[in-house]
């Protein structure tokens, strides 16, 4: 496959599968990265750019999400604190894990997104939460979302939303306040992962254009109460077989 042939692949998958993740709550760096290695990316090259990509795709979604009043600024700023200060800091310790072991741990990643996209049901509740406690839980949540989203290069929205929701948010509010989040963690954790990997201009520069056409289209659809059900579920199953032929790479088949 020539250059220029992957560089087209790469924008149009991007623009399919930010459209449907945005609809879905979450950003799509977790999906595109397994992508970017089978085009020939390199794995740190690929996870700076699913990182920018996130940060990107969330702006413009937050574009719809903050105008309709769907982001609580007061719940996002512990979580968007830590994680955007532990983010790249997961970014950099990842230069010194062997890429065999970073992969293993972005197959463990799948798994656990794939198993939320699958089974995870959201009961939203009254939650009557102290707000030095809701603030301690934002940094615990904040925490892990930043250090594993920089880490793996993935933004940590899939750990932030279940985490909203256990505390009594609406899901389509929980999301869109993710959203927010995601775009500080994304982009620190981007800066932290270019330093290591480096940048493909035109890979970006393609990819840039499907996530910001992707990300408008799916707030929209997610803004009109477009059923995520199904969404989910599709994105559940390519994530299981996507971690089973990785793994299967890895342990040499």
């Amino acid at each position: 496959m020539d250059a220029g042939t992957a560089y087209l692949i790469a924008g149009a998958v991007t623009f399919a599968f930010t459209t449907v993740l945005t609809v879905a709550g979450v950003g799509a760096a977790f999906i595109l990265i397994p992508v970017f290695l089978y085009l020939g990316i390199g794995l740190h090259t690929a996870m700076a750019t699913a990182l920018l990509l996130n940060a990107l795709a969330m702006f413009f979604a937050c574009l719809r999400f903050v105008p309709a009043g769907m982001v609580d600024f007061r719940a996002a700023l512990p979580i968007l604190i830590v994680a955007t200060i532990l983010s790249p800091l997961g970014a950099w310790s990842s230069a010194y894990l062997p890429v065999p072991l970073l992969k293993g741990l972005f197959v463990g990643f799948l798994l656990f997104a794939a198993t939320m996209m699958l089974f995870y049901r959201a009961k939203p509740h009254e939650a009557r939460i102290a707000a030095g406690k809701a603030a301690g839980y934002g940094a615990a949540v904040g925490g892990a979302a930043g250090y594993v989203g920089g880490l793996l290069g993935v933004g940590g929205g899939n750990i932030i939303v279940p985490a909203l929701v256990g505390l009594g948010f609406d899901p389509k509010k929980a999301s869109a306040t993710t959203a927010f989040i995601v775009i500080f963690s994304s982009l620190t954790g981007f800066l932290g992962k270019a330093s290591i990997g480096g940048m493909d201009g035109h890979l970006l520069a393609w990819t840039a254009a499907g996530s910001i056409a992707g990300s408008l289209l799916g707030a929209w659809l997610m803004q009109k109460k477009l059923a995520a059900g199904q969404v989910k579920k599709t994105i559940g199953i390519i994530l299981y077989v996507i971690a089973a032929q990785m793994a299967w790479k890895l342990a040499g088949g």
